[in-house]
């Protein structure tokens, strides 16, 4: 394959995922972990694509930049349902669990519609339209609020609801994670209800697929110390598993086979 069509490809590619792996490249291509590093490298000196450790992912990003729900709801599917997986295997009856906004919480909602009686609070009318229209026997409480392109609610009435609550486990969704960041978003509003959300939490589990790592919003929600867990997917860059590692109460990674150790790989 000519350069050329190399270097399509794996624009395409990084378009697609948003961020991807040089071995899953060179699977993809049939060429060498060498031959794909160097058109890589090539495309960041273009500005095409963006080098990262062990990858590429989108040039840039802005930081306010929201994409709508639809969108984000085709992207990855497999990923965010085997996160879901990971995150409803801990939901236990009688728990008060919080869900906030995102695609991802949105396929946990549809394994949670399903199961055991809890108590789920949200800000996201997706996710409490699934509990909605199902036969699922919990309780649901959805905040008020002023609506986000991600159909979040956010603002003072959802802030000031979250307030009065005490929430067992939070599973929160995120825009992006980064080393220095920390968990983020582009919607200043969003953060402060979310901030809300990890404070009314005994335990707070992030659910974010290997695309988030890198990412980064307008806003913090909190910093990387402030998770009990982090669930994320096989397609984690190794770079991301050991600064995750070391930083969040525990790292899994869904699909593997070694979740509950999700280290970098030697």
């Amino acid at each position: 394959m000519l350069a050329a069509a190399r270097h399509s490809a794996i624009i395409a590619e990084v378009q697609r995922e948003r961020i991807v792996r040089v071995a899953d490249l060179a699977r993809i291509l049939g060429v060498s972990l060498m031959t794909v590093r160097r058109d890589i490298e090539a495309l960041d000196a273009a500005g095409a694509v963006e080098k990262i450790h062990g990858g590429a992912k989108l040039p840039g990003g802005m930081s306010t930049h929201e994409p709508g729900f639809e969108l984000k709801a085709t992207q990855l599917q497999d990923e965010k349902m085997a996160i879901a997986h990971e995150a409803a295997a801990q939901v236990r009856e009688g728990m008060a669990v919080g869900l906030s906004a995102g695609t991802t919480t949105w396929a946990l909602a549809q394994l949670l519609s399903g199961g055991p009686r809890i108590t789920v609070v949200t800000n996201s009318v997706r996710v409490a339209d699934v509990f909605h229209q199902s036969t699922s026997p919990s309780t649901v409480i959805l905040t008020g609020g002023e609506r986000t392109p991600s159909d979040a609610l956010v603002g003072p009435l959802a802030t000031s609801a979250l307030k009065q609550l005490h929430l067992d486990v939070l599973f929160l969704g995120v825009h992006g994670v980064d080393a220095d960041a920390g968990f983020t978003t582009p919607n200043v509003l969003e953060a402060e209800t979310d901030r809300a959300f990890v404070a009314a939490a005994r335990r707070v589990v992030v659910l974010a697929d290997h695309t988030k790592w890198g990412t980064f919003g307008i806003s913090t929600i909190a910093s990387l110390e402030e998770a009990d867990e982090l669930i994320s997917d096989e397609g984690l860059p190794g770079e991301a598993r050991r600064i995750l590692s070391e930083r969040v109460g525990r790292l899994r990674l869904a699909g593997g086979a070694a979740a509950g150790d999700a280290g970098a790989p030697s």
